[in-house]
C-alpha cells in the first residue's frame, strides 16, 4: 500500500506521495543554539533521520535540510550574560549539537543551513510580503507580518482568533495583536555585531522568517515535508505558514510533529530544570541504547525517559547485539544490501512509523535466528542475521555498521588482553584444572566480563 504519515494541518493519515516521484524535499526546524542539547532535542531530530532512512530504503533520493537559529534573542541574552560574543556563543552550541547528532547516529543533513547566512533572502520575503500587502513597516528596524491581510490564518492549528504573541519590547507599533515581526529593531544594549542595514533600517530577523526563507532556498516555492516538535506548532509553523502561502507559495505539503520526551509527565526543558544533558547521558548510558529508548514510542506519542525505558531499552540492545555477534562468529557476516523486508515490519513503518510495532518484529526475528542456531541450523541463522540486521539498519541501529561496529584501538587491546586469559582458561580446561579455569572466569566478571561457552568456544561481551 505504500507509505501512509499522520498529517498535523489535515489531522488525517495520508497516503504519502512525493511532489516529483523520487524525489522527496524534507525541511526539519533544528536547534536554536542558545544552550546544550538536551535528550528531548534529539527525540524530533531522530524521528526525522529514521523518516529518511525509511523513505531512501523505498528508493527515494531524499534532500533533508535542517536549520540552524544562530540569531535570536536568548543568545543575545546568555551570550551578554557570559562576557562572550553571541556568534562565539552561537557557535560553541551549534558544534554541541552536531557532536550530539553524531553520537546517537543521526545522518547529517543534505543542508544545514545557518539564519545568519540567509539574509538576503529574508529581505527579499519581506520585500514581497510588503509588495503583496501582507506586511507594513513600523518604527524604523520594524516590519511585521500582518495577520489580518491573510483570511487563511490558523489553517495548520485552528489558531489565531484570538491568539496574539505576546508584544515585546520595541513592538507597541503593531496594527494588531496578533501580528509578529519578520524585522526587528536592535534593543537597546544589543551589539553592533547582531543588526543588518535594510532598507526599513537595521535589524535582525524574526524567528519565524528565518525558516520560510531558507527552505524557499534550498527547496524551493512548494515541498513535501515540514517537520518539527509538538511544540513549534503554534506559533512559529503557523506564521511560517501564513508568511510563505501570502508570499504566493504553494509551500509545506505535508506537516509531522514529534510528540515530547517527558520527565515525570512534564515536556523535557531546561527552564523545568529536569533536562537531561546528551554529554551527561552519554557517559552513563551507551548511544544506542539512548537511540532505542527514544524509537521505544510512536513518534507522536510522549516517550517518558526514565531508568525503566533505559532499563529496558538496554536489555533489547544487548539481545540484538548478541544475537548479531553470535551469528556473525557462526556463519559469518551476511551482507545485507537487498535484503527483503519482512512484510509486518514493511506494514508497521508504512504505518506512519510505527516503530514499536516494527520492533516487535525485530525480536520475532531474533527468536527465530536463536532457535536456529541452537539447531545448528546455518542457514536458518544466516538468513535471520540478514533479516535483523537490514530491519535494524533501518532504525538507525545495525550492530555491525558505522558507529556501533566493535572496534577501535581501545576495544582491540581489550579484546586481545582477554583472548589471552580465555587462551589460559581454555588450557586450564583440557589439564582438568578446574580451578585454575574458574579463577581466569571470575576474574573477568570482577572486571565486568561475561564469558559464555558454546560450541563454537568461549566468547565474552561487556556487563550489560
Amino acid at each position: 500500500m505504500g507509505l501512509s504519515l499522520y498529517d498535523s494541518a489535515t489531522r488525517s493519515v495520508r497516503a504519502f506521495e512525493p511532489l516529483e516521484p523520487g524525489r522527496v524535499g524534507i525541511y526539519v526546524c533544528g536547534a536554536t543554539v542558545q544552550s546544550s542539547p538536551h535528550v528531548g532535542h534529539m527525540r524530533t531530530a531522530l524521528t526525522f533521520d529514521v523518516l529518511r532512512r525509511w523513505l531512501e530504503r523505498a528508493g527515494h533520493e531524499v534532500t533533508h535540510v535542517r536549520n540552524v537559529t544562530d540569531i535570536d534573542d536568548k543568545i543575545l541574552a546568555k551570550s551578554a550574560d557570559n562576557g562572550v560574543p553571541w556568534w562565539a556563543w552561537a557557535y560553541r552550541h551549534e558544534q554541541e549539537f552536531t557532536a550530539a547528532y553524531d553520537a546517537l547516529g543521526l545522518l547529517r543533513p543534505t543542508y544545514e543551513p545557518r539564519a545568519t547566512g540567509h539574509v538576503t533572502e529574508m529581505v527579499a520575503l519581506i520585500a514581497r510580503l510588503l509588495e503583496r500587502g501582507h506586511a507594513y513597516v513600523g518604527e524604523p528596524g520594524n516590519v511585521y507580518f500582518s495577520v489580518p491581510s491573510f483570511p487563511d490564518y490558523g489553517a495548520l492549528t485552528r489558531q489565531g482568533s484570538d491568539d496574539g504573541e505576546a508584544a515585546e519590547v520595541g513592538e507597541q507599533d503593531k496594527r494588531d495583536a496578533r501580528d509578529f515581526a519578520l524585522w526587528k529593531a536592535p534593543k537597546p544594549g544589543e551589539p553592533a555585531t547582531a543588526q543588518w542595514p535594510t532598507p526599513w533600517g537595521d535589524g535582525r530577523p524574526g524567528w519565524h522568517l528565518e525558516c520560510s526563507a531558507m527552505s524557499h532556498r534550498y527547496l524551493g516555492e512548494t515541498f513535501d515535508i515540514h517537520g518539527g516538535g509538538l511544540d513549534l506548532r503554534f506559533p512559529h509553523h503557523e506564521n511560517e505558514l501564513a508568511q510563505s502561502r501570502a508570499a504566493g507559495y504553494g509551500f509545506v505539503r505535508y506537516w509531522m510533529h514529534s510528540a515530547w520526551a517527558t520527565m515525570g509527565g512534564e515536556k523535557m526543558s531546561k527552564s523545568l530544570g529536569n533536562a537531561l544533558l546528551v554529554t551527561e547521558v552519554l557517559k552513563t548510558t551507551p548511544a544506542p541504547v539512548v537511540r532505542l529508548a527514544l524509537q521505544s514510542a510512536h513518534y507522536r506519542s510522549m516517550v517518558e525517559y526514565t531508568d525503566v525505558t533505559v532499563g529496558e531499552a538496554a536489555a533489547n540492545w544487548e539481545r540484538f547485539t548478541n544475537f548479531v555477534t553470535r551469528s556473525a562468529e557462526f556463519v559469518g557476516e551476511r551482507d545485507v544490501d537487498g535484503v527483503a523486508l519482512p512484510d509486518a515490519f514493511t506494514a508497521a513503518m508504512d504505518d506512519d512509523l510505527n516503530t514499536p510495532a516494527a520492533l516487535a518484529v525485530v525480536h520475532e526475528h531474533v527468536r527465530l535466528g536463536n532457535t536456529a542456531m541452537a539447531d545448528g541450523d546455518r542457514a536458518g541463522v544466516a538468513a535471520a542475521q540478514a533479516v535483523v540486521r537490514a530491519m535494524l539498519g533501518v532504525l538507525g541501529l545495525d550492530p555491525l555498521a558505522g558507529q556501533w561496529r566493535t572496534g577501535g584501538a581501545a576495544e582491540a587491546a581489550l579484546d586481545e588482553l582477554v583472548g589471552q586469559l580465555l587462551a589460559g582458561r581454555v588450557e586450564a580446561r583440557m589439564e582438568k584444572d578446574w580451578a585454575r579455569a574458574d579463577a581466569i572466569r571470575d576474574q573477568l566478571l570482577a572486571a565486568g566480563i561475561i564469558v559464555e561457552d558454546s560450541v563454537g568456544g568461549a566468547r565474552w561481551h561487556l556487563k550489560g
